[in-house]
């Protein structure tokens, strides 16, 4: 298929992200000695200072580590909690029905830093002053604004001006910043600063700490250092599931990684030769494949330290047979209970000459998370406790210390005893939607990552309560015969610009053993580039 730009193709190792200026600091890394957990952070750091809409140190951090030293794949959930002070009726006390979308009340433990600093005792070759060299110099110094930081400062700008923290940040001068103006995040700097000299320490007990607190209390969070200082990543062993002689990793609860697997389950019930790649018998089907795995994922993911999951049940073959049965091929099931609800989010992925790949994915949520920057240290929030329910008999009900059924989920692909592909996406509920897509082109349909990526993409569901539930947006690649035939059978259409953001932005990173050659994507839909070396 004719695409945008090639594919990126290295022997030594290679980091694929969805900005420019954080591929360069993990290919620097790499470059000069570090491992693909080393290249990782440095690259996440960076994104921190040039994709703050994306993610922040007051965001939550996904890892998926394979170790050839060892020979084993493991995750590392930095996902945190809400505050003890955030109860349901402490909630409902300050006036809300439901969990509120954005604000103090939606403000859970960030658990970044300290997955950094525990992804890096386990499997780190630097120190991370080193590592946050190029994210400090960004912050002090400056950025070039990209068009599509000024388009989310702009749509966002009446949330960011009510906080005066966030509008001094990113409103200099009551202005939005210009596409090629400079942006400079001199708190944010001094953050990292502070843990470039004291570690994870400095960020949940230290100076940033009470920094943090003060700013958030008196925004009307209770969270508190306790909250903070209790923060703990939690090693943990991937799920996966067979797609068609490839072994599929995802992370499993409280993120959606069952859900790509359950779809994944799903299609492979079904004959590529009569599903071509795009074509409107492979959306309709898939579509379908989606509501099904997220009515289970709705009803049961959640923190597995409060409620218990069928993880084992949901992925299994057997049970993708029952799910698959109840599709038809020619009309779309309605589900009013829909989850509505676009994210924001950063993936990115590294490799090592050694061996070493990584799949990482760093969140806020929605774009500049809670819309509250903790005061001076220049640090944007996250809302995840958005994704709680206030009923108290659903799974993923609001509870002190509990994480949030997350969106966040890095993948692999293995083939027989190795990495084929480290994978993912950002796009909040379109991320098992994009997962599944990638797979399926890049196995059944033969393409490389790049060719993967820039595909033409569909997401369904509502982004909004006003969007239709049956929702499915399309890039215009597909062309007005495939919508017709989707809206025959009961589908909502609604056209995204080429390469939109709003379609989430995927890495991949591919492996050809027999030759030693990493292939690397970037998605085009961001600002990134994979590099190698």
């Amino acid at each position: 298929m004719a695409i945008g730009r090639p594919a990126t193709m290295a022997l030594n190792g290679m980091v694929s992200t969805p900005h420019y200026l954080a591929s360069q600091a993990g290919w620097r890394v790499l470059r000069e000695g570090g491992n693909a957990v080393d290249a990782a952070i440095a690259a996440n750091a960076v994104l921190n200072v040039v994709m703050p809409d994306n993610c922040s140190l007051g965001g939550d951090a996904f890892f998926m580590i394979w170790d050839p030293s060892k020979k084993e794949v493991v995750g590392l959930n930095g996902s945190g909690g809400a505050p003890e002070g955030v109860t349901a009726d402490a909630v409902r006390s300050a006036g809300h029905d439901a969990m509120p979308e954005r604000g103090p009340w939606t403000i859970t433990v960030p658990g970044a830093v300290e997955a950094w600093g525990k992804a890096l005792e386990q499997y780190g070759s630097r120190d991370l002053d080193y590592l946050l060299i190029d994210a400090i110099r960004y912050a002090a110094e400056g950025f070039p604004v990209t068009n599509s930081l000024h388009d989310a400062i702009n749509t966002n700008r009446s949330m960011l001006s009510a906080d005066p923290s966030a509008a001094k940040q990113f409103l200099p001068g009551g202005n939005v910043p210009a596409p090629g103006s400079i942006l400079r995040q001199p708190g944010l700097a001094a953050s990292f600063r502070e843990i470039a000299r004291g570690g994870p320490d400095a960020f949940y007990s230290g100076k940033i700490a009470t920094r943090m607190i003060r700013s958030l209390n008196k925004a009307g969070s209770p969270i508190a250092l306790d909250d903070l200082s209790r923060q703990s990543s939690d090693w943990v062993a991937p799920i996966s599931s067979d797609y068609r002689g490839y072994t599929v990793y995802e992370m499993p609860p409280n993120t959606q990684g069952l859900t790509a697997l359950q779809m994944l389950n799903i299609a492979q019930g079904w004959d590529p030769a009569t599903l071509p790649d795009a074509s409107a018998e492979q959306i309709h089907h898939f579509v379908e494949a989606k509501k099904l795995a997220f009515v289970d994922r709705d009803r049961y993911v959640a923190d597995p330290r409060f409620v218990e999951v069928p993880v084992e049940k949901l992925i299994s073959s057997e049970y993708a047979d029952q799910l698959r049965g109840q599709i038809s091929p020619t009309e779309a099931w309605v589900d009013a209970s829909t989850t509505a609800g676009a994210g924001d989010t950063i993936y990115l992925c590294a490799f090592d000459r050694d061996g070493m790949a990584v799949s990482l994915i760093q969140s806020l949520f929605r774009g500049f998370g809670s819309g509250i920057v903790a005061g001076e240290t220049g640090i944007v929030m996250q809302n995840r406790g958005a994704s709680f329910s206030l009923d108290e008999e659903a799974a993923n009900s609001l509870q002190p210390a509990k994480r949030p059924m997350h969106t966040l989920i890095p993948g692999m692909i293995f083939d027989g005893p190795l990495p084929w592909s480290v994978f993912g996406c950002m796009g909040g509920h379109g991320q098992a939607q994009t997962h599944l897509q990638l797979v399926t082109r890049m196995i059944d349909h033969g393409m490389n990552p790049q060719e993967a990526i820039e595909a033409p993409r569909w997401v369904a569901g509502p982004d909004t309560a006003e969007d239709p539930v049956n929702l499915l947006k399309l890039e215009p690649e597909f062309g007005e015969d495939v919508a017709d035939d989707l809206r025959s059978r009961g589908h909502e259409i609604r056209w995204t610009p080429s390469l939109s953001s709003a379609m989430g932005h995927a890495q991949a990173i591919r492996v050809n053993w027999e030759h030693g050659v990493l292939i690397g994507g970037a998605d085009p839909r961001a600002n990134g580039y994979a590099l190698g070396w």
